[in-house]
């Protein structure tokens, strides 16, 4: 199996997994300002394995951008866990910790990832979740 074989399925890996604890986080029935419960124990296997994928891509720039994108949201996520965050910032940590892996997916798979949207149009999505 290819070195770019073997991110590609530790990237589906790791976006199925952030997948799924999004999932359970959504299904939580408290209101969107209560505390979000993860388990950081799960969290810190997946950030450490995230941070790894991104050392081993180090070799494609492209991907290892989006990569380092997943594992600075992440790191945030992690800063903030267990239970000093409410369920919807949570809620966009793990979407904007999926967002890059699945481009990185496409890039891997050889197809064309949606353009990242530039550094004032994440500024205004970051002031606009606050």
């Amino acid at each position: 199996m290819s070195a770019s074989s073997l991110l590609r399925y530790h990237c589906i890996f790791l976006e199925v997994s952030f997948r799924e604890l999004l999932e359970r986080v959504s299904a939580q029935t408290q209101g969107d300002d209560t505390p979000c419960w993860l388990d950081s124990r799960t969290l810190t296997l997946l950030t450490s394995e995230l941070e790894r994928c991104r050392r081993d891509a180090q070799g494609a720039p492209d991907v290892a951008e989006s990569l380092g994108t997943a594992v600075y949201h992440a790191g945030l996520l992690m800063a903030q866990c267990p239970g000093a965050l409410g369920k919807r910032l949570c809620q966009h940590h793990l979407q904007a910790i999926r967002k890059p892996l699945q481009e990185t997916i496409a890039r891997l798979e050889g197809r064309q990832a949606r353009s990242q949207p530039g550094p004032m149009q994440r500024l205004r999505y970051w002031l606009s979740v606050g």
